[in-house]
């Protein structure tokens, strides 16, 4: 990352935290950091920084959405048109599975998914849960889907992911909805998510994720430890919060949770939690760095280390993931840069003691951060994804933005003559050094995108272009059957616009006044491959039309794939094939409307 602005130059340790004033501040962009929308503007106004918050940070900054909330007066709205296309799905189709319980409306996305070691038939899935925004009840005159905002949704299935449990339907019946962050769940902040979870060798579930303000300072990382009861029922404890802040200066962002497994480790059920703390400068908003930081917890979750900073040199992250292996050595990867680095990299840190100390970073490969596909609109990432064998093998996979005629990292991040390719790489070496990078899908990438749903006025027929593969997951089970997934921009179909929409912008996501011409649209797939075998299958039953919900800007930031000792992967993706009937949205009411809309689906199979 070779940044052009005015650094504070990296002297040591302590320098890292600084946030003394460049020179020439007064010739310098400010910010008003004291917003996320300021903080974003500020990270994304760095020149040559390619790193960006998560996708729901940049979703959640985005306050048009809050500009004019129903109170529930008026009559019911009865939209003109309603979005939509004879090529989308009408429900998720067997033998893919909707994890998420709600029947109203509301948007899941950005997945995490574990298994039980102790059973493989306990799955526990989480994502961000705007379950709330259709709530039909009211506190005191307020519709209740006003109030609401992202949530952090988890569900639990006891029989292989055949079946999952629960909704929330209101405050008092959160059903297994993480409890103590958000204002409706009993918490104080406004909005969370950025879900992960995992179990310790035990079996007991853990939490991991963000609270926020979207206009105020106030943030953190929350942890909740979780209880199954002997008749498979799951609840939450109150959170743990790790480095709440309210200094402007500071965002917490991308948590992820790993714990130690592995009984005969001297570190069983040790907690891990790693997270990105962008840093900005508090006179200008300026954007300084975003080290990787860690904290441990050898309790249960009731406390945490105090954070330390991991991976120096390397102070330009995102996207931080930590596993633990066999021998209960903690590896964290992400995605990050030196100061003078022209391109990002993957990365690993380790730890044989427990969290207490860090070794160097060891870079695994460079990468060129991923382009939003063409004639898609969400926003993408390149954030890495591991796993660790019962060998101690290590995996890790990525998506960059590779040259369609050579396979090399393209110069620039660009849908010209380049597309996205997830790729893997594996050290058998405790990550001292790792394989040449290879392709996922090797056919999926060699491949163009389906053509479906031509003629359409205005478009003859779609454009050429490779299958674009990203947002990679990994899993090994306890045998040493290696999994990884990704989505596939294999499907390319016309989508008509939305001339007009109605205002406010919460009111204008489902009613459309009067309608647009037609483009050409990406869709996707969710392809899975047994690195074992080498079996490849696409598991999603019909593709997925990334238009629905949040104007088409946000389908999360990341997918996840679990395996457990019967060697049955579970695949939990964000699919958009169901449609659901929304009356409450926003504090508006709707006249009984069917949209198509944002959900979670599970595939669970072995090859």
């Amino acid at each position: 990352m070779r940044l052009r602005t005015r650094l504070v130059p990296i002297a040591a340790a302590i320098g890292l935290l600084t946030t003394a004033a460049p020179a020439f501040a007064d010739t310098a962009p400010t910010y008003d950091i004291t917003t996320l929308a300021g903080k974003v503007a500020s990270v994304n106004g760095t020149a040559g920084l390619q790193i960006r918050f998560s996708a729901l940070i940049q979703q959640e900054a985005d306050t048009s959405d809050l500009a004019a909330l129903g109170d529930g007066t008026g009559p019911p709205i009865k939209p003109t048109f309603v979005l939509s296309s004879p090529l989308d799905g009408t429900a998720v189709k067997a033998p893919d599975v909707t994890v998420n319980q709600d029947t109203a409306g509301a948007p899941q996305n950005e997945t995490a998914i574990a298994v039980d070691p102790n059973n493989p038939n306990r799955v526990l899935a989480a994502a961000n849960d705007y379950v709330p925004r259709t709530w039909s009840c009211t506190i005191g005159s307020t519709p209740c889907s006003g109030l609401g905002d992202a949530y952090s949704g988890t569900y639990l299935s006891n029989d292989g992911g055949t079946t999952w449990c629960c909704a929330a339907t209101d405050p008092q019946h959160l059903g297994t909805l993480i409890p103590g962050v958000n204002h409706l769940a009993g918490g104080q902040y406004d909005a969370g998510g950025d879900p992960a979870v995992t179990f310790d060798s035990r079996g007991t579930p853990y939490y991991a994720g963000l609270g926020f303000d979207r206009l105020t300072p106030p943030n953190t990382v929350a942890v909740n430890r979780g209880s199954v009861d002997a008749a498979g029922n799951l609840s939450w404890s109150a959170p743990t919060f790790i480095n709440p802040t309210t200094s402007p200066s500071t965002l917490n962002d991308k948590e992820w949770i790993a714990a130690d497994a592995n009984s005969s480790s001297p570190f069983r059920d040790r907690v891990y939690v790693t997270w990105t703390r962008f840093i900005f400068n508090a006179a200008t908003g300026a954007y300084r760095q975003s080290p990787i930081f860690e904290a441990h917890s050898s309790d249960g979750g009731a406390t945490f280390s105090a954070p330390q900073l991991i991976g120096a040199p390397v102070i330009y992250d995102q996207g931080s993931r930590p596993v633990v292996g066999p021998d209960g050595t903690v590896y964290v990867f992400f995605e990050g840069s030196t100061r003078l680095a022209t391109l990002n990299s993957t990365y690993v840190v380790k730890s044989t003691d427990g969290g207490k100390s860090w070794s160097q970073p060891t870079a695994v490969a460079q990468l060129q951060d991923i382009h939003t596909p063409a004639n898609a609109g969400f926003r993408v990432n390149s954030f890495p994804a591991p796993a660790v064998g019962p060998d101690g093998t290590l995996y890790v996979a990525w998506s960059s933005q590779q040259n369609d005629t050579t396979g090399q990292l393209c110069a620039v991040s660009t849908n010209t003559g380049c597309h996205a390719a997830a790729l893997y790489s594996i050290s058998s070496d405790g990550g001292a050094s790792w394989s040449t990078p290879a392709l996922i899908f090797p056919a999926l990438d060699a491949a163009n995108r389906a053509k479906v749903g031509y003629p359409a006025p205005g478009l003859a027929a779609g454009n050429t272009r490779r299958v674009d593969t990203f947002w990679p997951a990994v899993a090994v089970s306890p045998s040493g059957r290696v999994y990884m997934s990704a989505y596939a921009a294999d499907v390319v179909s016309p989508w008509q616009t939305c001339a007009q929409p109605a205002t406010p912008t919460a009111v204008g996501r489902i009613n459309c006044l009067s309608l647009g011409p037609y483009i050409n649209n990406a869709r996707l797939d969710y392809a899975v491959r047994d690195l074992s075998t080498g079996v490849t299958a696409i598991v999603t039953t019909h593709p997925i039309n990334t238009r629905s919900q949040f104007g088409g800007g946000f389908i999360g930031d990341y997918t996840d794939i679990a395996v457990g000792s019967d060697n049955v992967f579970h695949a939990l993706w964000t699919d958009t094939n169901n449609k659901q009937t929304v009356t409450w949205w926003y504090g508006y009411q709707f006249v009984p409307t069917q949209i198509n809309q944002e959900d979670v689906v599970v595939a669970s199979d072995s090859f």
